[in-house]
């Protein structure tokens, strides 16, 4: 069987398998009765060898990928580069979703595209021995219920944060969630001005389980201004000190990187 006629197939058997109890409900009661709007996420990060393979990366993502999200899609996608890189930049892919089954609907969508593939030849073909990235994760987030939909800051001098709170147990990282999203941890990143593009719970990918948002700011400064605020915040600290919520509990590791938006950026 040929490979793009089995993703095919799998594609439309799972989108069928994720529709088909949405189906069921909407035919009793409204489907927004029943589930709620949430966003997924998908977020690739590419690490490269050389400036060779970083321009192949970004001329997809500028000429080819970005384009027919915003014609074809409608997707708003973010793509950034590290702000201050240990050598050659990573680079990030910010990719929403209204749900996940418009995602299986993106795959299935760019699979037998002719343009797609012709445009971005360079990067989708890419040979063996002359690759366009060393290594690619990609992981699926799922947005938190407090916050279900992306929020996108004005097109103005800014940087972004990307932080990770990685768990040891899955009870661990509900946990965390729960801060976000039942005691009031998102409306303090929001009352602060932290302006957060989203929050999202790891479901698919590395290091679960984990918890994933982007938060952004002027630049370094505005940034140690901020969380120094948060720190010092009489809501937080009510929340912190509560004994359940210790992270020495329900984090195991954060990881924190800078990010600044390419020119052709979306977020």
């Amino acid at each position: 069987m040929k490979r793009r006629s089995f993703v095919k197939g799998s594609l439309i058997s799972g989108a069928a398998a994720a529709i088909a109890p949405v189906a069921a409900v909407s035919q009793s009661k409204p489907l927004k009765d029943k589930i709620p709007y949430i966003e997924h996420y998908e977020l690739r990060v590419y690490t490269f060898k050389d400036e060779r393979q970083q321009k192949i990366t970004e001329d997809f993502y500028r000429e080819v990928f970005v384009p027919m999200m915003q014609q074809k899609r409608y997707e708003t996608v973010g793509v950034f580069t590290e702000l201050d890189p240990a050598g050659q930049t990573k680079l990030y892919v910010l990719i929403p979703f209204n749900t996940y089954v418009h995602a299986e609907g993106l795959y299935y969508f760019l699979e037998d595209n002719k343009d797609y593939w012709a445009r971005g030849a360079a990067y989708l073909n890419a040979p063996a021995d002359n690759p366009a990235f060393e290594h690619l994760e990609t992981s699926m987030l799922k947005a938190f219920k407090h916050m279900p939909s992306k929020q996108i800051p004005a097109r103005e001098k800014r940087i972004f944060e990307l932080r990770q709170y990685k768990s040891a147990s899955e009870a661990a990282g509900k946990k965390k969630i729960e801060m976000f999203n039942d005691k009031g941890e998102i409306d303090i990143f929001k009352r602060l001005g932290f302006k957060p593009v989203f929050f999202g719970e790891t479901i698919i990918g590395n290091d679960r389980p984990n918890l994933t948002y982007m938060v952004t700011f002027k630049d370094m400064e505005d940034k140690g201004a901020h969380w120094k605020a948060f720190g010092g915040d009489p809501e937080w600290k009510k929340i912190s000190a509560v004994p359940e919520y210790a992270d020495a509990l329900l984090v195991s590791k954060i990881t924190s990187t800078m990010l600044v938006p390419t020119d052709y950026s979306g977020i």
